[in-house]
């Protein structure tokens, strides 16, 4: 976030504009001069040797200033550096300072695949207490509690005497209708009783541990400041309401809400650096590290969570970022491993294995389930949001607890007598995921066995399909119906939800479907031409459960919008390089599929329906707009005034603080020539008025207030001038106002700007903040009409081509705009300059 290194530079000296074809013959270091023809530096602040305590810093809900973070943290490290030769304690605090970025990332790592590995087992044991409890030791789950058993049999794996139902508890019953019900009572009971208390843990004590948390992480990252959304009381609740509500059955998964783990501990264990602590955009360094540890436990996939870290979260990547990305995923996997939550010496619970090619015919459906994922991402996008507007708009929103516990009622009543509903989501994509071998009692591998056959261990040929699988297809078509209407409803409930799982599993029953459907086809039809040539009789030809991988990974993407990081995930979740060619078919299929009904996906869709001020990088500015359309303040809005440079005092300062909830002020030379100076903060004006009445004697409310370098000459009976230089940024970014806004958005994305001014010939004409920007956007989408024939434009439905003072009405790409409606007043991200000179 270099602002040397940027091509658009648009301010120097003055307010005039530097043309781009001029940039590459300044260089990277040359001076810019203010409008008073005062050299300064290009480094924002001109310190104090004592700076004023709070100075600098952000208030909630505000944007940080990247450029500013990026200048102080310029400014720290050539300290530390001059010093570092002064004596050997100098030099520990510069090794220190160096490795501190590291210490960060490995402490994060290692909190992050702890507290995952915790979760995956406390999440494990609650699922199974829906369902029964292990009397010789409670704290097993219903696998482990088998494991010492020598009662088991091949056939029934899963019962054994230590294992006890709720129905052989209570009624003395393990068969017959009355230990059935007994035990569909005890499993609503538990699913309600979990997620009442999640939601009431998140309500009572942690608001912010609701949801995925993801948007806001990408908010976050961009630059917004949300505070207490990544505090020690939401990690304490989320960790907690996580294992709650997975346990509760609802359609949810973790993956998600870890992702928001991690960087929970991100940002605490960067407040133990003061390089971290005391630099908003360094801080974001250690989120994007610890976004990717989060996706490596969630997945087992190190180098997936470094791609997702990088492709889908995080908005200022530098290569230092991504070797610290790594670290941190290589350190949570490797604590995860050591925990070994699932028992299976691997990293998550649905790892397998493949052992058959996969043959160019199928293609074809790895295409269509491409497809399938498209357009259940569109679908699921459009269906989520509006019931999450429907539930803001609405009095059902003022009742989150009714909510949960009528959502989990449903689910729980629906989910437990079809036994594909009834098990865990992850169980299931397990399930779903595995190939028929010999040692499998599923009822999705109930074939027929050709007793000539000679059975051979790893390959197994395609067989006829038994009643059991017939019967599993019948009950994965309710249970792929259940899934998709239930995650509609589940997702943005106020307890911690994921979204990757239930996509998942969705996809994945879909694929597995399909996957029988093709295997059956080349059983019954070898001799057609598209299997006869690769597929023989007896031959072990389609693998169902690749089918179901597949089709998982597109019902994610189609909602997420991945692509590298997506595939790489799903490669390190199966382990086979030869699969990756059909991920890659399906998962741009089913993004190509996506993006024809809308290019958002459901995290920037949850964004925007939040209102939070994110520029995507992803999202395209095809109009030609100049920055005179979108600056404030508009024709209609107060005549223009700004700060002078030295002619106010500290009760016109502190009248102006009062009477405006504007961010900031521009301050210029005089009422006279209204050259820019420079800008100040709102924030850093308050602090700096207040310490000073605090800490200097004769600070009164007369005292004149001074911007400039040198104090003009005053009356001897004068109070004492207040000099406020320190505070003031002595090189906002400028732009002219014939500036496309093509431009002026790249400039704002690419520096992350809070801000920009409008001048004409150096002299200050308006503001352009982060939010007009995005109303801007806004605005085009919602009010642009496609433009009439040439003979229609006389017609009333249509505005004239003139306005009334006879210059023609902006067009934009061949389309003309409606007539906004008056707009609301400003709020505090937006700067107005109030004066009372017309220019």
């Amino acid at each position: 976030m270099d602002a040397s290194a940027d091509p658009y530079s648009p301010y120097d000296g003055g307010g005039d504009c530097i043309p781009l074809r001029e940039l590459h013959k300044r260089g990277t270091h040359y001076t810019m001069t203010n409008g008073g023809n005062i050299n300064s530096s290009t480094h924002l602040l001109d310190l104090l040797d004592e700076p004023i305590p709070g100075v600098g810093t952000y208030d909630d809900f505000h944007t940080i200033d990247w450029v500013r973070e990026k200048c102080k943290d310029r400014e720290r490290h050539r300290r530390i550096n001059s010093k570092k030769k002064e004596s050997a304690w100098e030099m520990t605090k510069s090794l220190y300072d160096a490795w501190s970025g590291w210490l960060v990332v490995t402490l994060t790592g290692l909190a992050s695949g702890a507290l995952a590995g915790l979760i995956d087992i406390a999440a494990d044991w609650m699922t199974d207490l829906k369902e029964g409890i292990c009397l010789s030791a409670l704290w097993f789950n219903h696998e482990q509690c088998c494991w010492g058993s020598n009662e088991t049999t091949f056939e029934e794996r899963d019962k054994c005497p230590q294992w006890k139902t709720w129905a052989e508890l209570i009624i003395g019953q393990a068969e017959g209708p009355g230990s059935y019900i007994m035990n569909y009572i005890m499993y609503i009971f538990w699913a309600l009783s979990f997620a009442f208390l999640a939601v009431s843990l998140v309500k009572v004590f942690a608001p912010y541990a609701c949801g995925s948390g993801i948007p806001e992480i990408k908010t976050i990252l961009s630059g917004f400041i949300i505070r207490g959304y990544l505090g020690k009381w939401t990690l304490m609740i989320k960790t907690i309401t996580l294992v709650l509500a997975v346990a509760s059955g609802l359609s949810l998964g973790k993956e998600g809400p870890l992702v928001h783990v991690a960087c929970c501990c991100g940002n605490i264990f960067s407040y133990l650096f003061p390089k971290y602590s005391t630099n908003e955009a360094k801080k974001r360094e250690v989120l994007s590290a610890a976004s990717a540890a989060g996706v490596s436990v969630a997945f087992g996939a190190p180098i997936g969570g470094v791609l997702f870290s990088l492709e889908e979260v995080s908005y200022y990547f530098p290569l230092k970022t991504l070797w610290r990305s790594f670290f941190a995923a290589l350190v949570a996997a490797f604590v995860l491993r050591s925990i070994n939550p699932f028992g299976n010496s691997r990293l998550v619970l649905f790892y397998v294995e493949y052992h058959t090619p996969w043959y160019l015919f199928e293609l074809l459906p790895f295409i269509l389930l491409g497809v399938f994922g498209g357009l259940w991402g569109a679908f699921f996008i459009r269906a989520n949001i509006a019931w999450c507007r429907r539930r803001k708009s609405t009095k059902f929103g003022k009742y989150p607890v009714l909510e949960v516990i009528v959502v989990a009622a449903i689910t729980a009543v629906i989910a437990f007598p079809n036994p594909y509903t009834r098990l865990n989501t992850s169980e299931l994509i397990k399930e779903l995921f595995t190939d028929c071998g010999p040692l499998e009692s599923s009822s999705l591998c109930d074939y027929r066995n050709d007793m000539n056959a000679s059975k051979i261990v790893d390959d197994i040929p395609d067989r006829p399909a038994g009643t059991g699988v017939y019967s599993a297809i019948w009950q994965l078509c309710l249970a792929l119906i259940f899934k998709i209407i239930m995650t509609v409803f589940t997702f943005g409930i106020k307890v911690p939800s994921g979204l990757f799982i239930p996509s998942m599993a969705i996809g994945a029953i879909a694929g597995r479907i399909v996957g029988i459907a093709v295997e059956q086809l080349a059983y019954y039809h070898h001799d057609w031409f598209i299997f006869k040539e690769w597929c023989e009789v007896g031959a072990d030809c389609i693998t169902p459960g690749l089918y179901a991988m597949v089709g998982a990974a597109a019902c994610l993407g189609g909602v997420t919008r991945m692509t590298v990081s997506l595939v790489v995930i799903v490669f390190e979740l199966t382990g086979g390089l030869e699969y990756i060619v059909p991920l890659m078919a399906a998962v741009m299929t089913s993004k190509w599929v996506g993006d024809a009904f809308g290019r958002e996906g459901i995290y920037e869709a949850h964004i925007r329906l939040n209102g939070y001020p994110f520029l995507d990088a992803k999202e395209e500015f095809t109009h030609t707009t100049l920055a005179a359309d979108v600056m404030r303040p508009r024709r209609s809005d107060p005549p223009l005034a700004v700060l002078t440079q030295d002619n106010m005092t500290v009760e016109d300062i502190e009248n102006l603080i009062n009477e405006t909830s504007y961010n900031g002020f521009p301050v210029i030379m005089s009422k006279e020539s209204q050259r820019l100076v420079g800008f100040a903060l709102r924030r850093d004006l308050t602090i700096a008025i207040e310490s000073a009445r605090k800490k200097q004697e004769g600070i009164v409310g007369s005292s004149r207030v001074c911007f400039a370098q040198h104090t003009p000459s005053l009356p001897a009976e004068s109070p004492r001038p207040l000099k406020l230089r320190s505070i003031l940024d002595m090189s906002p970014f400028t732009v002219t106002d014939h500036t496309p806004m093509e431009i002026v958005v790249d400039i704002f994305r690419k520096l992350g700007l809070r801000q920009c001014l409008v001048t004409h010939n150096g002299i200050v004409l308006g503001i352009i903040t982060k939010k007009n920007i995005l109303e801007h956007l806004e605005q085009l989408k919602q009010h642009v009409e496609p433009l009439a024939p040439p003979w229609h434009y006389n017609k009333k439905r249509y505005p004239p081509s003139y306005g009334p003072d006879g210059k023609p009405r902006p067009r934009l790409n061949n389309v003309q705009l409606k007539p906004i409606a008056e707009e609301r007043e400003e709020t505090e991200e937006e700067v107005h300059l109030l004066n009372s000179t017309t220019l």
